[in-house]
């Protein structure tokens, strides 16, 4: 249950409408106290990328969200996707169900997609004692949605720690499933328009969140800002609506028991193509739009976004992504970031739809061919080659 001060806190956390204001610290405000960070990955997820795992890689990652904002039956509270793993901030009242819904993933993740995934919950009072912070805003991506973004280094820490086994989530016994209602993966990856989507992730430097680093990414979203639509890399009128059976079948995992994964892949394939005769007819079915849902969709979606680093997945052509590597390289010489940047054909939506009859639907986009898995391997390559 939901305190009075948690409710507080969530309406009071600071919105900026313009991406721009992610590198300024004065948006973020700290973790109240007690609270914790809810985290889950997928070990050795380049592996699995390099095996053909790629979409599911991006639905564990997705699940872990689903998995706690729903176990809290909190939707508004703040979480990021990775690619390969996500986390979700939690209330004190809410850590024990969070840890439990993490335990039910694991156990989900391994048996549906044969992934090993690690959880850990990290109390907030463990990142400060280290002299870090969690401190969160939320960039307004769309008149219908936002996405919190996370500064203070504590993310990170935590990540580390959990891949460290500091923190640790055992999985749960056969039998317990999570809540993954709403987790939707049924898009066939999105080809590039401008030449590659390109993943990046930017990490500042032991100088941290300066203003040499924040000048970094305003020069890097200017880059992105030349291309069309500033890099996004689903169209403005949304994907075009398909029968995946890859999609449905990996959808229809999200069921607890084989007669209703069998009667979702039929209900979802019916309904997909349901979709694509509304849209090439421009029909309408009651209150239910398809061409406004497809621009939600395009409009929603996380393609950028700042958790301890700079992360965005974007549309580039040679030109723009031989400017961006450059300018990335030259703030590396110049002790400004560390970045991984990796580049494929295609981008894969992985979706959370409480309701297709609202619009307040969210879109999580990674690369299809390693994503930012593959950018931040590189990225530890470079770490480890210094």
């Amino acid at each position: 249950m939901r305190t009075e001060e948690d409710s507080a806190f969530l309406s009071r956390m600071p919105r900026f409408s313009d991406f721009d204001g992610v590198a300024d610290f004065v948006h973020y405000m700290p973790l109240p106290g007690g609270w914790a960070l809810a985290m889950a990955d997928i070990v050795d997820s380049t592996g699995a990328i390099a095996a053909g795992k790629y979409k599911s890689v991006n639905m564990a990652g997705a699940s872990v969200i689903t998995a706690v904002l729903n176990a809290l039956d909190q939707l508004d509270l703040p979480f990021a996707f990775g690619g390969d793993g996500a986390f979700v901030a939690v209330p004190p009242t809410g850590i024990e169900a969070a840890r439990d819904a993490l335990s039910r993933v694991r156990t989900w993740v391994e048996r549906e997609f044969a992934l090993d995934m690690r959880a850990a919950v990290v109390p907030v009072e463990d990142i400060r004692a280290v002299g870090l912070d969690v401190r969160v805003a939320h960039f307004q991506a769309s008149t219908e949605i936002s996405y919190a973004m996370f500064t203070g280094d504590g993310a990170r820490w935590a990540e580390d720690e959990m891949k460290n086994g500091t923190y640790r989530i055992e999985k749960a016994p056969a039998g317990r499933e999570p809540n993954l209602f709403g987790l939707s993966c049924g898009w066939d990856p999105v080809t590039s328009r401008n030449g590659q989507i390109v993943s990046i992730i930017a990490v500042p430097s032991d100088q941290g969140f300066g203003e040499r680093f924040q000048a970094l990414i305003s020069d890097i979203l200017s880059l992105v800002g030349e291309s069309d639509r500033a890099g996004h890399p689903i169209p403005a009128e949304g994907p075009q609506p398909t029968i995946s059976m890859k999609g449905y079948k990996a959808e229809a995992l999200t069921q607890p028991s084989k007669v209703r994964r069998v009667a979702d892949r039929l209900g979802v394939a019916a309904i997909s193509l349901m979709l694509i005769v509304l849209r090439r007819f421009n029909w309408k079915l009651g209150n239910f739009d398809i061409r406004l849902y497809a621009r939600d969709l395009a409009a929603n979606t996380d393609f950028r976004k700042f958790d301890d680093a700079l992360k965005m997945t974007v549309d580039l052509n040679a030109e723009q992504l031989a400017q961006i590597e450059s300018t990335l390289e030259q703030a590396t010489r110049d002790g400004i970031c560390r970045f991984g940047l990796h580049t494929q054909d295609t981008a894969l939506v992985t979706c959370i739809v409480p309701s297709p009859m609202t619009r307040d639907h969210m879109h999580f986009v990674d690369g299809a061919a390693g994503g930012y898995a593959e950018a931040a391997n590189k990225l530890k390559q470079k770490l480890a080659a210094t």
